[in-house]
């Protein structure tokens, strides 16, 4: 089998999830809610919600029907592909990363910090900000992988209660006390500081459409994590050492130091996606930063197959379906039920013994040729 069918087989699971998650979410609305016909009139809007209202546009000539969809769905799918991917290098060393909610929370306080507090030209402080977001998350990592190679603790267990560590920390005290913003005048303001104009991440269609810098910076680093997963050494001998570690540390691949590297990798990439949520359209840190982005990157890795590439896509078209849950509303349709998507399809996923069972090719017994007969013979 080639390695383009192979890949395609493996896929094909995570699509059938995705889709039979929409259809089930499709048949609820319709006999739930608004009948087959509004569900689809719902889903159609939820459609022109993330990729752009094409009706308005082509009708009135409104350029702003297409980009503000596009921005939308653009900062949602930048922060799914940045959680993704966390989770997936996670994975490929054999860990199972359930703190980027931590990661990013930490991420983005860094990026807060030195987005208030240090006057450099745009060109140094926004790659100073995203580097602090990703140390901080990076740093914050370690601890699980130091927990679970010196201790012995599960990251499983160290990852979550270092998620409810890093809420109380910066919500409940920092975010609160130290490092609260300055009153303005008798009143007062929740959260940080705000940032400078010079931290602000770079938008590429200027004031119609939140559409950032956040979004490229997603698709480089899933090209930059696939190329350094599936074509560099280091990145074979990560994985190696997620399939199994003794055998891998008997073919002299160094495993201790490969995960608290893939870990602290894990932990960047998290950390990044709080910097672009601080950084592109919160341009502070709240008093509550209540995206749950780092939980939803681990539907985006396992839908994506924690392939780097797979999780950059699926985030892609989740964040089109959430961007597009808004405009649901007008048929008494939750904004958040693209999320009941999300969720259904990762339940489905969880099942992927069943569905490679289901999409596995049927094995062919061959009969052998004349001459290979011949050669038995």
């Amino acid at each position: 089998m080639s390695e383009r069918a192979s890949s395609l087989r493996r896929a094909m699971p995570s699509v059938a999830a995705t889709v039979l998650a929409l259809g089930v979410c499709f048949i609820a609305i319709a006999v739930t809610r608004v009948g087959w016909g509004g569900a689809a009139a719902a889903y159609r809007q939820m459609l022109w919600g993330g990729i752009g209202d094409l009706p308005a546009f082509f009708e009135r000539g409104v350029f702003s029907a297409l980009t503000r969809p596009w921005g939308e769905a653009s900062v949602k799918a930048a922060l799914l592909t940045f959680t993704g991917l966390s989770v997936a290098v996670a994975f490929s060393v054999g860990l199972f990363n359930i703190g980027a909610q931590g990661q990013m929370l930490v991420g983005a306080l860094a990026a807060a910090v030195v987005g208030a507090g240090v006057g450099l030209p745009p060109v140094l402080h926004v790659p100073l900000c995203i580097l602090a977001a990703a140390a901080g998350g990076g740093l914050y990592a370690l601890i699980a992988a130091a927990l679970r190679l010196e201790r012995g603790v599960h990251e499983v267990l160290s990852t979550i209660m270092l998620n409810w560590i890093a809420v109380s920390l910066i919500e409940s005290w920092l975010v609160v006390g130290p490092l609260r913003a300055a009153s303005a005048g008798t009143g007062s303001r929740s959260g940080t500081n705000p940032i400078l104009a010079s931290a602000h991440l770079p938008r590429m269609l200027a004031d119609g459409s939140r559409l950032n810098l956040g979004f490229p910076m997603a698709v480089v680093a899933a090209l930059l994590v696939w190329v350094w997963l599936y074509r560099s050494w280091h990145g074979f001998e990560t994985r190696t050492a997620g399939l199994g570690a003794t055998a891998a540390e008997t073919a002299g691949i160094p495993v201790r130091r490969r995960i608290y590297q893939a870990m602290m990798l894990s932990g960047a990439l998290a950390g990044v996606a709080g910097a672009i949520l601080v950084m592109g359209t919160e341009f502070q840190y709240p008093g509550i930063l209540s995206a749950p982005y780092g939980f939803d990157g681990i539907a985006m890795a396992m839908l994506g197959q924690s392939n780097p590439l797979g999780v950059a896509l699926v985030s892609l078209v989740f964040g089109v379906l959430r961007a597009g849950g808004t405009r649901m509303q007008l048929f008494g349709v939750h904004k958040s039920f693209p999320e009941l998507i999300q969720g259904l399809a990762l339940l489905l996923i969880a099942g992927r013994g069943l569905w490679e069972r289901l999409f596995a090719a049927r094995a062919r017994v061959q009969p052998p040729t004349k001459s290979s007969a011949e050669e038995t013979l």
